[in-house]
């Protein structure tokens, strides 16, 4: 049996395409499991059309095939770690997990050569994720209790994240928070967007580092964790990020994706009780297209 816990960066879908999204089989088989009632959500029977909810229970009562995560060895920048945890800076352009179309080469494959991880099926070890093209920190853990806590931490908001990103237009006020809904586009299932609409409630705080001709450098403190949640709140307000393949409406740089970076990030040690802190620099790729905006 495989159980997985419906987090909010994967919710407000139908249960086969959540199913889809993270294991490698096919509809017709979700399909077929959910109508041998072999597929539960909270111990319940449900159709295909049930859209997953937040901490729901999902069970699969079936050895689902091609789901074997394979240990790679793949060079990791660790900035700290212990016997329960570790803080990793993730380059840009490399995926966090395992998911369609995307087996191999992620993050999760590299950490398992490295260490022991934390039992979370297809996600062994993620406390919380950042996008591909998004470079910087990422909090890993070792074992269940430690992803627990820090899983509840989170959503207590309790986690200090800050991101950089540069964005197009220039900002004139100093300081500002975006208060505003996101939910999955109505529009486009692989986009989300600022909505009343199945959304969640998502804050973020932002003040300018830098201003250029037709440009801004930012910092942005995340209260909530919303799955693209600077890149949409950005856009939404006027200034998209710079070289954002999604939700930028301007030609793109290049391919090193948005020039977003979790620079910083701040937690309470489950085990010591300790605040800790950790900062990393933007990539070279970031500062190169900076350099173009001076």
């Amino acid at each position: 049996m495989r159980i997985f816990i419906v987090d909010n960066e994967l919710s407000d879908v139908r249960i086969d395409k959540y199913l889809i999204d993270i294991l490698n089989i096919s509809r017709s088989k979700i399909q077929k499991l959910i109508e041998n009632q072999d597929i539960l959500v909270n111990n319940k029977v449900i159709k295909n059309s049930y859209i997953v909810r937040v901490d729901d229970e999902i069970k699969v009562n079936d050895i689902v095939e091609n789901t074997d995560i394979l240990p790679e060895d793949i060079n990791l920048d660790i900035v700290y770690e212990d016997e329960y945890l570790l803080v990793v800076n993730k380059p840009s352009g490399m995926v966090v997990h395992p998911a369609l179309g995307h087996y191999t080469g992620t993050l999760v494959n590299a950490l398992m050569y490295h260490t022991n991880l934390s039992n979370h099926d297809i996600r062994p070890g993620i406390v919380h994720r950042i996008d591909k093209d998004t470079s910087g920190l990422l909090l890993v853990a070792k074992n269940d209790d430690v992803h627990l806590f820090l899983s509840e931490e989170l959503s207590k908001r309790k986690v200090n994240r800050k991101y950089i990103a540069l964005v197009y237009g220039v900002i004139n006020n100093d300081t500002g928070t975006i208060d505003a809904p996101i939910g999955r586009s109505i529009f486009d299932r692989k986009k989300m967007m600022v909505t009343d609409i199945n959304s969640k409630d998502a804050i973020t705080h932002f003040k300018v580092l830098e201003r250029y001709k037709n440009a801004t450098l930012i910092e942005c403190t995340l209260e909530t964790g919303r799955t693209h949640q600077i890149r949409v709140h950005m856009e939404y307000i006027g200034y998209p990020i710079v070289n954002d393949p999604v939700y930028g409406k301007r030609k793109l740089i290049n391919d090193f994706g948005q020039m977003l970076h979790a620079k910083t990030i701040g937690f309470e040690h489950p085990i010591t009780k300790k605040y800790m802190e950790f900062s990393v620099d933007a990539p070279k790729e970031f500062y190169n297209i900076l350099d173009m905006f001076k």
